[in-house]
């Protein structure tokens, strides 16, 4: 489904990644690991479009995506849920959600009712501001609200940030069910070791903007392994 090759992209006159090569299949969750630093925010945003490639290119579905726009990829099938969330803080959960519909193929009733049947913490907290709610509880918000718009492809930005363990665990059963259902496919971002590895069926290292490993999940788990072997914890 996404075919990365030679990528590499920055800001303004500073480099980041540095020739990144990837490849994500269809229906498939793959983690990316990395310190802080390393280029994996950087990564999403340039494959969503909110940063210029420098070099090399994305092909998604076999269709290059370069000079397209966020709205243009969107539109495609891609979506983004960044790090800190960015929910409309002002707005409530529904109305939210609602501005997640604005790319949905299906009416907008049905689509929240469906979403929220995946989501039934929300269901309760429809009509509360998003600013009033947990980091948690925006978190969820803000995958429920990316979901609303119908991608089969997400890009997942250190969702556990900040978040309660409840919450967490409750987001890996939630993205699995999902996954087994809708045939999800996403690329996740993410320093928790569990989550990680709980979601992912490969993870990738990520060092000073390139792809130094790949991993199993069971190796990514093992604290010891990964610090004997890809010197990192």
């Amino acid at each position: 489904m996404l075919n990365v090759t030679d990528l590499r992209s920055g800001y303004g006159r500073i480099p980041i990644l540095a020739g990144i090569n990837l490849s994500v299949k269809d229906g498939e969750f793959v983690g990316i690991l990395g310190h802080n630093g390393m280029g994996k925010s950087t990564l999403l945003r340039t494959l969503m479009g909110y940063l210029p490639m420098t070099g090399g290119d994305i092909a998604f579905d076999g269709k290059s995506l370069k000079g397209l726009s966020p709205t243009a990829r969107a539109r495609m099938g891609i979506g983004y849920v960044p790090q800190g969330r960015e929910i409309f803080s002002s707005l409530s959960v529904y109305e939210n959600l609602r501005m997640g519909c604005l790319l949905a193929k299906q009416a907008e009733k049905p689509t929240i009712d469906s979403i929220l049947a995946d989501f039934p913490r929300l269901e309760r907290l429809l009509e509360r501001p998003g600013g009033a709610l947990s980091g948690g509880e925006q978190q969820l918000l803000a995958l429920a609200r990316c979901l609303c718009g119908g991608p089969k492809f997400i890009l997942l930005d250190e969702p556990t940030e900040g978040i309660q363990p409840s919450i967490i665990e409750e987001m890996i059963d939630t993205l699995q069910k999902i996954g087994r259902e809708k045939g999800l496919t996403i690329l996740l971002v993410e320093q928790n070791l569990n989550f990680i590895t709980s979601l992912s069926e490969r993870v990738l290292i990520l060092q000073k903007g390139l792809i130094i490993r790949e991993v199993p999940p069971h190796v990514a788990k093992d604290r010891a392994m990964m610090e004997e072997f890809v010197g990192m914890v």
